[in-house]
């Protein structure tokens, strides 16, 4: 049976206990190796898969090497090297704009600060936050992705819908010094087995936590919805 602990805060502390013997080695999957290219890659990750992103970036940072490669770049050559991945023209046109306000606003170097991160074009608060825990070792905040957003509510540790609101409650009840991991074990398991779609709770070492657990909740806290 799926019952949470009697405080958010309770229930956050055994869910991270539990991932983290689940997942003794969860981190990042996105593969880089400088700042520019951490960017660049959470930038094109955004409604695609980090699997598709580090295939693509295998070839790409080959070509590209420097920001001013990226800031010169023509548009529909660039777009078109990046053309597997979701929203390629787009992204494309962020990467350039990007790239030239590093190169004219921050002498070459990408940004340090969330401001001045979420100045960039196609830098949202949680590609902000990617990039600040693994290119500047800054934590500020929880990187909400969805899985994130999703395993929060199916969990009970939340029950708002945006991004934005969800870091706020999570950050008041998970201690800081876990902020950074949290994003990342929970990543594994809505991957491994927390699914959108298809969750397989009686597999789940969280299932006893769980007050969305199908087996024996009707309503899945996260859609709000009626489990089939």
């Amino acid at each position: 049976m799926g019952t949470r602990r009697e405080t958010r805060a309770a229930q956050a502390e055994a869910v991270i206990d539990r991932l983290e013997e689940e997942y003794p080695d969860s981190t990042i999957s996105l593969r880089y190796s400088n700042r520019l290219e951490l960017l660049i890659a959470v930038v094109l990750s955004a409604q695609c898969t980090d699997e598709r992103v580090n295939t693509v970036c295998a070839d790409l940072f080959e070509k590209y090497e420097t920001v001013e490669d990226y800031a010169t770049a023509d548009q529909e050559e660039l777009a078109e090297d990046i053309s597997s991945i979701t929203y390629y023209n787009n992204k494309a046109k962020y990467i350039r704009s990007a790239a030239q306000d590093i190169l004219e606003e921050h002498d070459g170097e990408v940004p340090d600060t969330m401001d001045e991160l979420t100045d960039l074009a196609g830098v949202g608060r949680k590609t902000a936050n990617v990039v600040l825990q693994h290119g500047h070792d800054v934590v500020e905040g929880i990187v909400v992705d969805t899985h994130v957003q999703r395993l929060s509510r199916r969990l009970g540790l939340t029950e708002e819908t945006s991004p934005e609101r969800i870091e706020e409650d999570l950050t008041g009840i998970v201690p800081q010094t876990k902020w950074q991991e949290f994003t990342h074990l929970f990543i594994d398991h809505g991957r491994a087995t927390c699914t959108a779609r298809n969750p397989d709770c009686a597999d789940c070492v969280l299932e006893d936590l769980c007050p969305s657990s199908k087996l024996d909740a009707d309503v899945d806290l996260a859609s709000g919805e009626s489990w089939e």
